[in-house]
């Protein structure tokens, strides 16, 4: 880091950036919410290896699989925007997209309300409907179950969201590096525990016969396990967050008081921080009132917040486009564009992909932001995008010319090693998301914010590159018109990027 030098134009009040001792990380709070972070994926990826299969059993498409489009598009509001699509890719698509579609609509109310009543009874909440909605799906016997039960999830889920605001709660700006560099190891084992689960123990009576080929239950309902299973994770996860897990903020207003008083018409005029920020500085004026109050969404709505929310959205935005057309390629024939890959082969590629990512990110992430800081960590991830994307022609071009060969495999590593670049993205977003908060009180409504205009970016990022796809594919269209529009997507994520401030320091010193 070059040091500052004053001089005659460097403001008398500004504080000096002097080397900090970085602080411990809080481990005991830290493993218990580490722990908790497995369960959101977990119920996710459980889902994923028989929903193609479940929604054949239920009988919605009548064995007609030219409608399974049209009845997976009822579980989205913008099925107009799908083409046809491989089925399981369509429908793990669908179901995602109808989880996020009532996350959007809720998940900034969810972490509003935190900011007044504690982080733990929005995430005990949480913990529940999880639990609920897997028992739900595991029983549904009908379309509309299946939707009922995603939307559930989807609107009372704010798991994930709460869980980054105690990290950034229980630590402060010298060592939530470190601690997000962790983040992706219990997502890296729920993402590998979750398919197992789901795809070895679903339709159980018929796979092991000797065990469960007595239960009428399991019979009748052949995905009650691996959903149960699912399900009662999440209720140890909600036992040990009632027993083990200490609220992150120091006082919280009684809710009758905020139902009286209009929640989301005024705030909270009980005093309310963050432990990590008890203490002030005490060169800041009047910090009791100043820090103490969270605000309303108008006041929220500042330009740093703006600045990292866009950012936020649009890497989502294409980090969700690439994310859906990265297995649809390998899957696609050599002469429609793809690279003809078998599913084992295609859920290998992935499975390394996500252990690349979470040990990448334990091992160097920290380090990276010491030297380099986020925004350059954010800048180079994004821009990473462009030639990941331009690797699609690269890498088919190579398989029809010599077949699949070395070239070829060689070509697929890099841009599996380049995705590690745009991973590193979300705990720079972070970074930036406690720095744009208004103040410490308002610090769960401004990552709502931020993680509301990230759920919209998750609809529309893959049901757009769904479209683009499908329509590049047919005869007579341009092939590449999807790279074209990923690139155009990178680009949009590059420019919001550069808004970014040179350092974290900048907004810190502004709050």
């Amino acid at each position: 880091m070059i040091a500052r030098q004053d001089d005659e134009e460097t403001p008398l009040l500004q504080r000096p950036e002097q080397p900090m001792t970085r602080t411990p990380l809080p481990w005991k709070q830290f493993s218990v919410i580490l722990f908790l972070e497995m369960l959101d994926p977990l119920s996710s990826q459980t889902l994923a290896p028989f929903i193609p299969q479940l929604v054949r059993d239920i009988g919605v498409t009548h064995g007609d699989e030219s409608q399974v489009g049209r009845y997976a598009g009822i579980l989205v509001s913008m099925s107009s925007l799908f083409l046809p699509l491989p089925l399981h890719s369509f429908l793990i698509l669908s179901q995602q997209s109808s989880y996020y579609a009532a996350h959007a609509l809720t998940i900034f109310h969810w972490s509003q309300l935190s900011d007044h009543v504690g982080r733990k009874p929005v995430l005990l909440i949480a913990l529940l409907a999880i639990s609920v909605s897997m028992f739900s799906f595991g029983l549904s016997k009908t379309f509309l179950d299946l939707v009922v039960s995603r939307v559930v999830c989807g609107a009372f889920d704010a798991s994930n969201a709460i869980l980054k605001i105690m990290v950034m709660d229980i630590t402060d700006m010298t060592n939530m590096p470190e601690a997000y560099s962790y983040v992706p190891i219990p997502w890296m084992i729920a993402n590998t525990i979750g398919p197992l689960i789901g795809g070895s123990l679903s339709r159980p009576a018929d796979r092991f016969p000797g065990i469960f080929g007595r239960s009428e239950l399991l019979k009748t309902y052949p995905y009650l396990l691996p959903c149960s299973i699912s399900a009662l994770f999440a209720l140890i996860a909600w036992l040990v967050t009632y027993w083990r897990l200490q609220e992150s903020v120091s006082t919280k207003a009684p809710l009758w008081e905020l139902i009286t008083g209009g929640f989301f018409g005024q705030s909270c005029s009980k005093s309310r921080q963050p432990l990590s920020n008890l203490i002030v500085d005490p060169g800041e004026a009047n910090p009791g009132e100043v820090q103490s109050k969270s605000l309303p969404l108008r006041a929220l709505l500042t330009s740093k917040v703006s600045i990292v929310t866009a950012s936020y959205a649009t890497t989502g935005l294409f980090h969700m486009a690439f994310s859906l057309v990265l297995p649809v390629f390998y899957a696609t024939p050599i002469e429609l564009g793809g690279l003809s890959l078998d599913p084992p082969r295609i859920g290998a590629l992935l499975a390394a992909q996500g252990v690349a990512h979470g040990i990448s990110q334990l091992l160097f992430y920290a380090r990276l932001h010491d030297h380099f800081g986020a925004r350059a960590i954010h800048i180079t991830g994004v821009t990473s995008g462009i030639p990941t994307v331009i690797l699609f022609p690269v890498i088919n071009t190579l398989a029809r010319a010599h077949g699949i060969g070395v070239a070829v495999w060689l070509c697929v590593a890099v841009q599996l090693m380049l995705t590690m670049s745009l991973n590193m993205c979300y705990p720079c977003i972070a970074l930036f998301i406690r720095a744009a908060a208004p103040n410490r009180a308002s610090l769960g409504a401004t990552n709502g914010i931020a993680q509301m205009a990230a759920s919209v970016a998750r609809i529309i990022g893959p049901a757009s590159a769904a479209s683009v796809f499908s329509y590049s594919m047919q005869e007579g269209h341009d092939a590449w018109l999807i790279y074209y529009f990923l690139i155009a997507m990178a680009f949009l994520a590059v420019g919001t990027a550069l808004l970014l401030p040179r350092g974290l320091s900048v907004w810190e010193d502004h709050q």
